[in-house]
């Protein structure tokens, strides 16, 4: 015979059921206080790390085009500060006579401030790097050089004093302004600046793409979230702000430990190239890239990439919420 259940024992096993269920342990996207993104997850670590090491990336190659720009202007202000006349010997002329007439009339020309007359073992040893070292220049007709330096306050009138030198030293004297080494220092710290603004964008555009996969990843872990937050009335606009917001703290989390690395990679570097300028190699390294320092615009480009990096990673999280919730 079936048991009859009364009223009161059904009212008293339900709400023992109840309170049961309401004791149980809700998931941890679910509760209370958790918040809508977690940012001390795995994933957020990872992705924070991620950010980090191209910050890094990006700032270093922003940095080495600073110095190589840098490098590039002081090579192109020594450059332009002196031209050089060059003596050819020629059949029966003195040199040396040639010399001293080339030398007071360069020193007569407006705009000149200094004449250095390199000797012609100066002038031989200029050719070993080409010709080595050892040979016996003495028959060979090496020509001879004259450093002209310009005045700093005032223009010199050199197509004056090409004129002048070729009018008195016909065949044998010419003037070189050095105008295609400056156009080569110029086209070569370009392309550097170039390369650098390049790598950078492509850095930055794989930060977009870190951030797109786990911003979807995000949202396909917290598809019933989203759900009861359309149910209770919240907008698309309320959700792709939350997420902003925390992956705009990923992102200045990562972007500040990758600038903050880059700095200091940077200054360390210019500290070990000011103990190493004592030497030999120190002084090959200085004539190369200067004293290695990036300077206060380097440091700033540095931190804005970081920055750059953060508002990036808002940006594109915000765009891949409003995409994923169509």
């Amino acid at each position: 015979m079936n048991e009859v259940r009364s009223p009161a024992r059904t009212g008293a096993a339900a709400a023992k059921a109840a309170a049961s269920a309401s004791e149980a342990p809700l998931p941890a996207n679910l509760r209370r206080n958790a918040p809508l993104v977690p940012t001390d997850s795995a994933a957020s670590r990872a992705l924070a790390a991620v950010i980090a090491i191209l910050t890094f990336l990006a700032a270093l190659c922003a940095g080495a085009a600073e110095i190589a720009v840098s490098s590039a202007s002081q090579w192109q202000g020594s450059v332009a500060q002196e031209v050089t006349v060059q003596i050819r010997p020629g059949a029966g002329r003195d040199i040396e006579a040639d010399v001293k007439r080339a030398e007071s009339l360069s020193r007569a020309a407006p705009g000149i401030v200094g004449a250095r007359i390199f000797s012609k073992a100066e002038s031989e040893r200029l050719l070993e790097p080409w010709l080595g070292s050892g040979l016996d220049m003495s028959d060979l007709p090496v020509p001879r050089l004259i450093a002209l330096t310009l005045a700093s306050d005032r223009s010199p009138d050199l197509t004056a004093l090409r004129a002048a030198l070729t009018e008195a030293l016909p065949g044998v004297a010419s003037l070189d302004d050095h105008a295609l080494w400056l156009q080569r220092l110029s086209t070569m710290a370009n392309t550097f600046a170039g390369i650098g603004i390049g790598i950078v964008l492509l850095v930055l555009f794989a930060t977009g793409l870190a951030v797109v996969f786990a911003t979807r990843g995000a949202m396909a872990g917290n598809r019933e979230v989203v759900e009861v937050l359309h149910f209770v009335g919240a907008d698309d606009d309320y959700i792709a702000k939350a997420f902003q917001s925390r992956f705009f703290r990923l992102g200045l989390r990562g972007g500040a430990l990758g600038a903050g690395a880059a700095l200091l990679t940077c200054a360390l570097a210019g500290l070990f190239a000011r103990m190493w300028r004592s030497g030999p190699a120190g002084e090959e390294i200085e004539a190369l890239f200067g004293t290695f320092q990036i300077g206060w615009q380097g440091y700033a480009i540095i931190v804005l990439i970081g920055v750059i990096a953060s508002l990036v990673t808002a940006a594109v999280s915000r765009f891949t919420v409003r995409r994923f919730l169509r």
